[in-house]
């Protein structure tokens, strides 16, 4: 890679690196497999920085890599934990109030979606992607999206005890 080009690189993965380790731990969870997975993005984005077109593509291309390296992760024998409680009153959410116990528990209701419906939700919604945008970055068609979208998001819902659809 040419110094120039390498000099980009390096600007553009010191601009993305908490994004992508952000959007990786709302998919996974924790924090250590996020940082994995954002560090294996970013090694995707470097061996095809001269083929990515500079604009949007490099930063679709670093998310799809993210999101794929989150569910690689996932499918690997050592990572197929599962929690030993499968009684269905312990994924009820206990009401505690106030912001970061809002935002835990989000992040705990997050970790109970299928891994497809998690991705779609974290894109759209914390990544802030069009539909058609996330179709791209997850290969699948934008009914798959729309769908999965709003499945994940009736699990939340049910999740957090929220039985209406908000106005807003």
């Amino acid at each position: 890679m040419r110094a120039r080009d390498d000099a980009e690189f390096t600007e553009f993965a010191a601009m993305m690196i908490r994004p992508l380790r952000r959007t990786a731990y709302l998919m996974c969870g924790d924090w250590h497999r996020a940082e994995d997975a954002a560090q294996d993005a970013l090694v995707k984005v470097y061996r095809r920085w001269n083929r990515i077109e500079r604009r949007e593509g490099v930063k679709s291309y670093a998310h799809r890599a993210v999101v794929t390296s989150v569910l690689d992760q996932s499918r690997k024998p050592w990572r197929r934990e599962r929690p030993d409680e499968t009684d269905e009153a312990a994924l009820v959410m206990p009401d505690i109030g106030g912001p970061v116990d809002n935002r835990l528990l989000v992040i705990k209701a997050l970790a109970q979606l299928a891994p497809s419906q998690r991705a779609c939700v974290v894109l759209r919604y914390y990544n802030d992607l069009s539909v058609e945008e996330t179709a791209e970055i997850l290969g699948v068609s934008q009914g798959g999206v729309k769908s999965q979208t709003s499945r994940g998001l009736d699990r939340l819902r049910e999740l957090l005890g929220h039985t209406e659809r908000s106005a807003s």
